[in-house]
């Protein structure tokens, strides 16, 4: 069983903004297999099942807002007995440009604060996250107001290409593994356009 978390923060007021791109992917590659979230009060989130294969993948948007994350991760790995290093967690980076994505099978939380709280949760940093490029705010303004904001209508082709190539980034994971993956995805170009397309 694996678990893919998309991080972002609950609410109509969120749903566009830049902070939300994992709850976006997460959403667009569920509809693409019609899987459907229902809310689970017991971990916190809302949860969909997909039978994969000879596997089954648990994908969880976090209802805990962003800086709790962790809250949301801890039970869903107690809940389906799951351990960190099958799970994928989906964010946003403000230190890759947009349009970029990486993918990797650990690391520090780099500033992005969900994943500041499952690091913090979990007691590891030994899980896989897929880090999305939101670029960084110009001039003066503040991070916090930046990433809280929505993408720019000359960014948003941008936004639903890299949004395409993560989801599918989601499945080589759950169907080959973090090597072949990053082998594959880590090699993008700027706007999600991979080598050899």
């Amino acid at each position: 069983m694996k678990l893919i978390v998309g991080l972002g923060n609950p609410g109509l007021i969120y749903a566009a903004s830049r902070h939300n791109i994992g709850f976006t992917v997460l959403k667009s590659l569920a509809a693409s297999l019609r899987v459907e979230f229902k809310k689970d009060i017991s971990v916190f989130a809302l949860v969909g099942k997909l039978k994969h294969a000879q596997d089954e993948i648990i994908f969880a948007l976090p209802q805990t807002y962003m800086n709790l994350s962790g809250v949301a991760v801890k039970a869903l790995l107690k809940k389906f007995r799951i351990t960190a290093e099958n799970v994928l967690v989906v964010c946003d980076d403000l230190d890759l440009d947009l349009g970029r994505m990486k993918i990797r099978p650990n690391g520090s939380s780099g500033g992005q604060r969900g994943i500041k709280s499952i690091i913090e949760h979990l007691g590891t940093q030994n899980f896989n996250r897929l880090r999305i490029g939101i670029g960084r705010p110009k001039n003066t303004e503040d991070a916090a107001e930046y990433v809280l904001s929505g993408f720019l209508s000359g960014e948003k082709a941008i936004v639903s290409k890299v949004k395409d190539e993560a989801a599918s980034c989601c499945m080589s994971w759950a169907e080959k593994g973090i090597t072949e993956t990053m082998n594959t995805y880590n090699i993008s170009l700027p706007h999600g356009r991979r080598r050899g397309k």
